[in-house]
C-alpha cells in the first residue's frame, strides 16, 4: 500500500464527509447545543466508521451486501434512531419552554452526543456499503490490517471534516446571538433527523 494510494483513499473519504447526511445533521444538532457536544457527536461520528471498518476486515461485511433481509433490519435500526434522536429533540424543547420564555438551544453532555455520533453511524448500512465498494479498489487483498489501515483513515478524515463543520456551526450560533435563530436551527435539524429516520424506515419495509 502505497502513500499515493492513501492518499487517494483519503480523496474519496473526504468526497463522502462533505456530502449533507444524516450523519452531518446530527452534527449539527449538538452544535447548536454548544461547540463542546459538538465536537463530541463529530468525533463519535467519525470513530463509528471503525464498526464498519472492522466488518469488513474479518469478512462479515459482505453479509450485508449479500443479504437484503440483514441490510433491511440494520436500515430500518438506523431509520428508527435517528428518528428517536428528533422527536427527543422536539420533546426536550417543549420542556425548555416554561412561562411563555424564549426556548434555548438543548443542551447535551459530550457524553451523549458521542454515544449518539457512534451509534449514528453504526447503524447507517450505507457506510459499510461504501466500505465494501472503495476498499476492494485500493487492496489486492483484503486483509484485517489492510482495511483497518483505510479505516483508519477514513476516521482521520471524518474526525476533521466534522469537527471543522461543527465548529463553524456552534460559532456562527454564537455570533448571531439570536434566540429565534437558533430556535428555528434547533428545530429544523431536529425535524430533518426525523425525516430521515422516517424515509428510511418507510423505504425499507
Amino acid at each position: 500500500m502505497t502513500v499515493s494510494m492513501l492518499l487517494s483513499f483519503a480523496g474519496v473519504c473526504f468526497l463522502l464527509a462533505i456530502l449533507p447526511g444524516p450523519d452531518s445533521f446530527l452534527v449539527l444538532r449538538y452544535s447548536i447545543g454548544g461547540q463542546r457536544p459538538g465536537i463530541a457527536a463529530a468525533m463519535g461520528v467519525a470513530l463509528g466508521g471503525l464498526f464498519w471498518a472492522v466488518l469488513v476486515a474479518v469478512g462479515l461485511a459482505a453479509i450485508v451486501e449479500q443479504s437484503a433481509t440483514v441490510y433491511r433490519i440494520i436500515k430500518i435500526l438506523g431509520g428508527l434512531y435517528l428518528l428517536y434522536l428528533g422527536v427527543r429533540a422536539f420533546m426536550a424543547r417543549r420542556k425548555t419552554k416554561v412561562d411563555g420564555e424564549p426556548m434555548v438551544p438543548v443542551v447535551a453532555s459530550a457524553r451523549s452526543a458521542f454515544g449518539a455520533g457512534v451509534l449514528s453511524c453504526a447503524l447507517n448500512p450505507k457506510v459499510g456499503l461504501f466500505y465494501l465498494a472503495v476498499v476492494p479498489q485500493f487492496l489486492t487483498v483484503v486483509t484485517f490490517a489492510g482495511a483497518m489501515t483505510l479505516g483508519v483513515v477514513e476516521v482521520v478524515v471524518a474526525a476533521l471534516v466534522m469537527g471543522v463543520f461543527s465548529v463553524v456551526a456552534s460559532r456562527a450560533v454564537v455570533l448571531l446571538r439570536r434566540p429565534k435563530v437558533t430556535d428555528w436551527l434547533d428545530r429544523i435539524s431536529a425535524g430533518i433527523l426525523a425525516a430521515l429516520g422516517i424515509g428510511t424506515v418507510a423505504s425499507s419495509v
